[in-house]
């Protein structure tokens, strides 16, 4: 509309104040007869489109024509191919019947794939906005982690400082320890041999201790010696029975095995999300079971999956239609807890899983501790 409004202006010698529809009707009109904007249009058409149309003049019959409109219909340039093929010589009314017919079903067919296009646009700003929110909430908790990381480093680069300061306190004590007792040992030149002396007799004096404690020993040894050969010797004291080891100390019987967990399995959910399911499920005590719905995974393993699980939590919005149903047929057939959850965000799951919880705790005995975020 652009490019028409700047061609009509310039045949016109002026700007247009119509509307898009009035103008194009109104050269719709003119097209009707060999007008000055006919013939503009005429020759904007066969410049835009030139290479089609000299492609197209080597056909010298109709169905040679009828033929090459239909190949050309399902490929990109269907407009250059239905003007080279309304204004070829051997276009004749029958054929335009036919072309004018396929550009018509070509519009329906346009107009439903644009539906599509835009319920898929919907769908992806929507995942869009899911995913952007959980984005911001990883962008907030990493900007809080990096200043609790900032703190810490100022904290340590403190104690550092400190340290150094300690350090520095100490080295300069030593100094001055060193210089005072350099100072003593000037102002008393035997202070050292004193001292030597003064360490040799402390050892010899704890040698005497030493002695005397043996020579003690030794006295007492030779007086008991020579009171058993004085006096007779005790009748030996009779054998006391060894008592019998009572029952309270029997080993103790073995612990029973432990059960195993209760398997819980995800069907469905974004492939970037399976990490969030499994800590999400493994924080309440069961096994993490996955299968994505029949997009990747076979359908055919979604029946040995369901078989394996105790508990099952259905993502809708992520499976075909096919999972949807052998899920839930298999659930109420065997009477297996089955959750359906709309949204595959951490919140929804985490919803569904608040009920889900004590259930799985009660039927676990040697259930984990689970440490809060």
């Amino acid at each position: 509309m652009p490019l028409l409004r700047q061609r009509l202006g310039k045949v016109l010698g002026g700007a247009i104040q119509a509307s898009d529809y009035e103008l194009h009707c109104g050269a719709i009109k003119e097209c009707h007869s060999r007008s000055p904007i006919a013939q503009c249009l005429q020759r904007e058409l066969e410049q835009r489109f030139i290479r089609t149309i000299r492609q197209c003049s080597r056909l010298k019959t109709t169905q040679a024509l009828a033929k090459w409109w239909a190949q050309a219909s399902q490929e990109h340039e269907v407009a250059a191919a239905l003007w080279a093929t309304l204004t070829h010589a051997r276009c004749d009314a029958l054929l335009q019947e036919q072309v004018l017919q396929d550009i018509h079903m070509l519009q329906h067919q346009l107009g439903s794939a644009n539906r599509a296009d835009l319920q898929k646009l919907s769908a992806v700003m929507d995942e869009n906005g899911v995913l952007a929110r959980e984005l911001a909430q990883v962008q907030a908790r990493s900007t809080r982690l990096l200043q609790e990381r900032s703190q810490w480093i100022e904290k340590q680069a403190a104690e550092l400082l400190r340290l150094r300061a300690l350090l520095v306190g100490k080295d300069t004590l030593i100094e001055s320890l060193q210089a005072e007792i350099q100072a003593l040992h000037a102002s008393a030149p035997g202070l050292k041999s004193r001292q030597e002396l003064a360490l040799q007799l402390r050892q010899q004096s704890a040698q005497i201790a030493e002695l005397e404690q043996r020579l003690h020993k030794t006295e007492q040894q030779w007086l008991d010696e020579r009171q058993r050969k004085v006096k007779p010797a005790p009748p030996p004291p009779s054998a006391c029975p060894q008592p019998a080891p009572s029952s309270s100390q029997a080993p103790s019987p073995g612990l029973d095995a432990e059960q195993p967990q209760q398997a819980v399995l995800c069907v469905g959910g974004r492939q970037a999300a399976i990490p969030i399911y499994r800590q999400l499920i493994e924080r309440i005590g069961g096994r993490f079971l996955h299968h994505d719905g029949g997009e990747e995974d076979a359908a055919a393993k979604l029946d040995a999956s369901l078989a394996a699980a105790d508990w099952v939590i259905c993502q809708t919005g992520c499976i075909s239609h096919d999972a949807y149903w052998r899920v839930k047929e298999h659930c109420k057939r065997l009477g297996k807890r089955c959750l359906f959850v709309d949204k595959p965000s951490r919140s929804s799951l985490q919803r569904a899983l608040s009920g889900l919880r004590p259930k799985i705790q009660d039927q676990d005995p040697l259930r984990r501790t689970v440490d809060r975020e």
